[in-house]
Order: structure tokens, then sequence, then C-alpha cells
């Protein structure tokens, strides 16, 4: 039996099929000659299919019209997923973040070397640095560069265990807080009194996070924080939880780090 399907289901079903087929989002919008951010937007259910992108999508990720549309199709593909159903867990399994504390500290101290200067770079600033420092490498890579879950509050972005880990530092004499005033207003810093280890770092991490320290690293809290608050990751997620690094791959301009700008969809 057919049934009439809202965009957001033939989203999640597509995203189904393709994670089932063990294809990245990179791999099935090559197939079928759409850009990587047009299928992540298919898949959350924000952009309709055409006649002839379903069936293009059919021959790549092998279902037949009727049964897509169908209101038993997700039962169908459970039993023809079995199989499968074991190294898709794997996979699901490696994506979870695991915080690695040493890298974590070495991320903080190095990112602090930097802009301890900075009078703008208080708690609210460093928070959101290293949150685009690990969003982006996540994006860029589709590996973790700390590792760090990170919360969603009305002040955008948190990492979890960061007190936690700031107060380890500080008994260890790597930090020292200080509380201090900009522009009127009370402020938290951190001053790093030891050096970050860069063999800690891969080229391609510390490249990620020079980048960040580039772009916003001079932005006020106001202007980061508000910038934090448009990117879809935050977007996406419910007020206090989690945030899921996945959602760095639905991610459109000028939050997305990937080049897209050569991809030209064909209609």
């Amino acid at each position: 039996m057919n049934i009439k399907l809202s965009q957001k289901q033939i989203g999640q079903r597509i995203t189904a099929l393709r994670k089932i087929k063990g294809l990245s989002q990179e791999d099935l919008a090559k197939s079928v000659k759409i850009s990587r951010p047009s299928l992540a937007q298919i898949e959350l259910g924000n952009r309709s299919v055409d006649i002839l992108e379903l069936q293009k999508l059919s021959m790549v990720l092998g279902f037949s019209l009727d049964d897509f549309m169908s209101k038993e199709f997700t039962t169908k593909q459970d039993i023809e997923g079995k199989v499968e159903a074991k190294s898709k867990k794997v996979d699901e399994r490696i994506s979870v973040p695991t915080l690695q504390v040493k890298k974590f500290k070495n991320v903080l101290l190095y990112i602090l070397e930097r802009c301890a200067g900075k009078p703008n770079v208080g708690e609210t600033v460093l928070y959101k640095l290293l949150y685009f420092s690990d969003f982006n490498y996540y994006e860029l890579y589709e590996e973790h560069l700390t590792g760090a879950k990170y919360r969603k509050l009305p002040y955008g972005p948190v990492p979890q265990k960061l007190d936690t880990i700031i107060l380890q530092m500080i008994d260890k004499g790597q930090l020292q807080r200080v509380k201090t005033e900009y522009h009127g207003y009370p402020q938290t810093r951190y001053l790093p009194l030891e050096k970050a280890d860069l063999t800690e770092l891969k080229a391609s991490e510390k490249e990620i996070i020079d980048k960040v320290i580039e772009q916003m690293s001079d932005w006020s809290a106001a202007a980061i924080s508000n910038f934090s608050h448009m990117d879809m990751p935050w977007l996406a997620s419910k007020e206090g939880e989690e945030i899921n690094y996945e959602l760095a791959f639905y991610r459109d301009a000028p939050f997305s780090i990937r080049n897209y700008g050569d991809e030209i969809e064909e209609q």
C-alpha cells in the first residue's frame, strides 16, 4: 500500500538506505550528481526530491519506487538489512565521541598560548573557539579532534566536563584563572602557565585550530555567540541536550568549511 510521504520521511528513508549501503553523503551525492549540501538538506527533510532524483537514488541505493513509497518499507528494510546490522552498529559506535583528556588539555593550552593576550578572550570566546575547532575538524575529516561533548545552552555550545579539566590544570600549575572586567562586564580569563605539547597534535589538527583562531579570536563574546547560534549543529539541537557531531555535515555557507564552490548541481 502506497502512502503520501512527508519530506522528512523521505529524507529518513534515504539516510537509512545510504547507511545500510555504507556510503558517505559525499559518495551518494556524486553518484546521483547533486551537491553534498543538497543531499544533506534532502536527508534533513528541508528539500523536496523530484522524480528524476528519486529514480537516480533508487538505482544507486537499490530500491524499487513502489517499495520505497509503501507503508511497510521500514519493516522490509529491517529484514533485508539484518546481515549488515552488526557492521552498521560498529560504524555508529566509532563515531561516538570519546573525550581524549590529554589532547583536550593541549588544544586548550595551544589556543590560550595564541589568544591569552587578547582582552576579548574570556570564557565565552574560549568555549566557542574550542567548539568550532572540534566541529570544523569533524566536518572536514569525519574524525574527532578532542572528542569533547558539547551541550546546547542559552549562551551557545559549551564543552562538558570543562570545569573539571580546568580545575585539574589549575591544581597542576598548568593554568591560572583570572577574574577581571572587560567593557564594564565581569570576565573570567585563563592564562597558560606551560606550553602545549605540539607532538600531541597532528598537522591537520593544528591547521584547523589555527584557522579558527585567525577567523574568530578577535570577535567579541556577543559576536562569536551570535555566530554559534546560527550554526546548524546548535540550531538543530534541543536546549540542554548534547549536540550531535553528525549535524556538522548539514552546514551551509558560511559555516561549512568544505569547498563546495566547484560543485555545480545538475538540475
